[in-house]
């Protein structure tokens, strides 16, 4: 089952995301669960939050996955949405 991990930083968090993104792409490796992912951008082009597409047995597995996001761990993110999401183009 896939679900869509959507993020936003909290102001001003870009160092804490580049301070732990080499853990977050370590993670996302190990794991094997993430089918698509990459950072949202903002006006300047800076990353400010993260898309990541999960294939996982279920919503648990989800929210197990993003807990224990070494971002997450951190408190990079003000928020969090998790959604189920059905693939139909790509």
């Amino acid at each position: 089952m896939r679900f869509a991990l959507m993020t936003q930083d909290k102001p001003g968090a870009l160092q804490i995301r580049m301070d732990n993104r080499e853990a977050h792409l370590a993670y996302i490796a190990e794991t094997g669960v993430v089918e698509m992912a990459g950072p949202v951008l903002d006006d300047a082009g800076q990353m400010c939050g993260s898309l990541i597409i999960l294939d996982v047995a279920d919503m648990t597995a989800a929210q197990e996955w993003a807990e224990n996001d070494p971002y997450a761990q951190a408190g990079l993110f003000e928020v969090v949405t998790l959604r189920p999401w059905k693939k139909v183009i790509g």
